[in-house]
């Protein structure tokens, strides 16, 4: 069952959905797509990257960036935003969650990708479709908690053979996993998107 939450990042308050598994250990964050193009956490790709983490005994949390639905705050270019996720993760550690994995699509998986592995309790991280033909990577550093990238073969957005050239410089041991009738939304693919998701938390 999904709670809505509230917690605090800076001096705004986030609002959150919240799947608790009780006992589990594990937990994820699940990060949204572009606040500024419709994104929430109420997006079906958002959606099933939640529902393949709570298939697998996973507690829960997404929630919206700074500014978006009923979280206060104003956009923030998406560095703002990487202290959302760091609230985001704190609020599930505080709850004693031990295992951490922060996933993002798109936009979010960009903001993610600006996280501090090391610093902020994070075991693994998931990127849905980073957004490289339209967001700048270019400041982002190695990455060694990101070992799942999944594309669309139709992403014009995220075009997979510009993630193959990013990944050396993220996390040379990370996996690309492309779908190959996928666009950057997983119009009609969101099963397999699940599918895929369900393999690697696994």
């Amino acid at each position: 069952m999904q709670t809505e939450i509230t917690f605090m990042s800076d001096e705004f308050l986030l609002s959150g959905l919240l799947s608790v598994v009780p006992g589990s250990k594990k937990g994820a964050v699940i990060t949204h797509p572009h606040p500024l193009y419709g994104g929430d956490m109420y997006n079906p790709v958002v959606e099933t990257i939640e529902e393949a983490f709570r298939d697998k005994g996973y507690t829960t949390l997404r929630f919206n960036f700074r500014g978006v639905g009923q979280s206060e705050g104003v956009h923030g270019n998406g560095i703002a935003e990487r202290r959302d996720v760091v609230s985001a993760i704190t609020r599930l550690h505080d709850m004693e969650i031990d295992h951490i994995t922060l996933a993002g699509y798109s936009f979010g998986s960009w903001v993610n990708a600006g996280v501090n592995c090391d610093g902020c309790f994070i075991d693994r991280m998931i990127a849905v479709s980073p957004p490289v033909a339209f967001m700048d990577y270019s400041g982002v550093s190695e990455s060694p908690c990101m070992d799942l990238v999944i594309a669309g073969g139709r992403d014009d957005i995220g075009p997979p053979e510009m993630i193959r050239s990013c990944l050396p410089g993220w996390n040379p041991d990370a996996q690309l996993k492309i779908i190959p009738s996928a666009d950057h939304f997983y119009s009609g693919v969101h099963d397999r998107l699940a599918e895929i998701l369900r393999e690697a938390i696994d």
